[in-house]
């Protein structure tokens, strides 16, 4: 998969330019960040897609210094189940982080 980077946002679309993964995330008041939204393509659901995007977001984060919490519930479960791993980029709100993922982006 040949992921992009841009502010706010790691995708990854096809040779085509279709969206295949996508995981958004805004900045809070503190400046950690909060990962809002996570989209991987009907056509790779069930074949461990969403999880690896989350190990380039969150080895994304680890590079750059930047700490996160998750509104998005795979990306709070998916952080939840890492938090050995990636205690390092987690924030302190993650214990009582409100979920939410937003539903109403287009793809």
């Amino acid at each position: 998969m040949n992921w992009q980077y841009e502010d706010r946002r790691i995708y990854a679309t096809d040779e085509k330019g279709e969206l295949m993964c996508e995981a958004t995330f805004v900045s809070k008041e503190n400046g950690e960040l909060d990962i809002d939204h996570t989209y991987v393509n009907p056509s790779l659901r069930g074949q461990g897609m969403a999880g690896k995007m989350m190990q380039v977001v969150a080895d994304y984060l680890r590079e750059k210094g930047l700490k996160a919490s998750a509104t998005c519930t795979y990306a709070n479960s998916w952080l939840k189940r890492h938090e050995e791993v990636y205690a390092d980029i987690l924030s302190k709100d993650m214990v009582d982080q409100a979920v939410a993922c937003k539903i109403n982006t287009k793809h």
